[in-house]
């Protein structure tokens, strides 16, 4: 019988255990919610906990922000040559997930029709005030 694992040297550290799924992504979270100013992936990996068996590499940071940044949970601004990373504030998340949800294909009308009949009587108040203040904007 053929043992599948791969065999390291004696004295060869083990390998690290996995993160649970999606941990990593928390970890980076946490850490750009506690910053004072976005953070580029180098300042975040310095700011990530380290973990048994070694630090994350540099290029696991930047495919965890990048990815982070492609689901609409991160801005980025130019710094240098790369980037610097923030947490999207929560009004403009939901509102990417509303415009993302409308851009799916489905049948708008039938989408803003389900949203607003579910909408509190305070809030269809909210919503036909700023459709209404919005208008005017536009026309002025």
């Amino acid at each position: 019988m053929h043992d599948a694992a791969p065999r390291r040297p004696p004295g060869e550290p083990a390998e690290a255990p996995r993160r649970p799924a999606g941990s990593l992504e928390a970890e980076v979270l946490a850490v750009l919610r506690a910053a004072a100013a976005p953070l580029t992936p180098g300042r975040v990996r310095e700011r990530l906990t380290v973990r048994p068996g070694g630090e994350l590499s540099y290029s696991t940071v930047v495919t965890i922000v990048s990815r982070l940044h492609a689901k609409g949970l991160l801005a980025r601004e130019r710094a240098g040559r790369g980037f610097a990373y923030s947490l999207v504030d929560p009004a403009s998340l939901a509102a990417g997930q509303m415009s993302q949800a409308l851009d799916g294909g489905a049948d708008h009308r039938a989408v803003l029709s389900r949203f607003v009949s579910g909408l509190s009587g305070r809030d269809a108040r909210l919503l036909r005030l700023l459709l209404v203040d919005g208008g005017e904007r536009d026309r002025g």
